[in-house]
């Protein structure tokens, strides 16, 4: 198992949300397994996010795949997302 941290602002934490929520069947389907979501404190579009996955090929697959990039743009994701894989140990 591998765990794929996503980390970005949001122009608006309640657009982004609904569109996350709504991505839910296609992470699956990406072959994401489990997912929480976290807010800075001091910053409410700002924005980490998890997911698990089998392996790091599909872990890669996901962080790449052009249906993430277009729910991102849609759900108002600012800039470029830090993007990083970690496994346990």
């Amino acid at each position: 198992m591998v765990r794929l941290f996503v980390r970005h602002k949001v122009s608006d934490y309640a657009v982004w949300r609904k569109a996350y929520d709504g991505f839910d069947a296609v992470r699956i389907k990406l072959g994401a397994k489990g997912h929480a979501v976290y807010r800075d404190v001091e910053d409410a579009n700002d924005v980490t996010a998890w997911h698990d996955f089998d392996n790091l090929e599909a872990a890669r697959a996901f962080a790449s795949s052009n249906d993430l990039k277009a729910a991102m743009k849609s759900a108002g994701v600012i800039g470029a997302p830090t993007l990083w894989i970690t496994r346990p140990t």
